[in-house]
């Protein structure tokens, strides 16, 4: 390859564009019809995450929310501004296990109960170790 020589175009232009910031034009130098009910490129972050300081993410671990549709090594959006309320799935934990369940609370106690039959509801009155680390906005799960 000695000896070679490799030319490149001779204007580069006066500016560097990202691709997001390049319209689209066809060849007659025209934009097409389509081009006004164009949107960029999705950001996940921007559209699953609606406070950042209080949201991180979860590796689940187990199938005790496989009914729920969360599975084994399912990725897990938690926010913890969330408010706590009767049917949501959380994230907590229980004398020092991180547990993710669905939590129910009636007049007289709480429960965190699993989606799967396997696994038991856990009556929150028993324990006295038990922390809410947030509750569960998104699952991303991998076909």
């Amino acid at each position: 390859m000695e000896g070679e020589e490799f030319y490149g175009a001779a204007y580069k232009g006066t500016k560097q564009f990202k691709q997001q910031q390049v319209k689209t034009a066809n060849a007659t130098g025209f934009g097409a019809a389509a081009d006004d009910y164009m949107e960029r490129g999705i950001d996940l972050n921007e559209e699953l995450i609606k406070n950042k300081p209080a949201t991180y993410f979860f590796r689940m671990k187990g199938d005790a929310m496989k009914e729920a549709g969360i599975f084994d090594n399912d990725v897990l959006i938690v926010d913890r501004s969330l408010k706590l309320a009767n049917g949501k799935i959380i994230v907590g934990v229980l004398n020092g296990e991180l547990l993710v369940r669905r939590f129910h609370k009636n007049f007289s106690s709480a429960f965190l109960i699993p989606e799967n039959n396997r696994y038991k509801p856990i009556n929150l009155a028993e324990f006295s170790d038990f922390m809410v680390w947030g509750v569960v906005a998104y699952s991303i799960h991998a076909l």
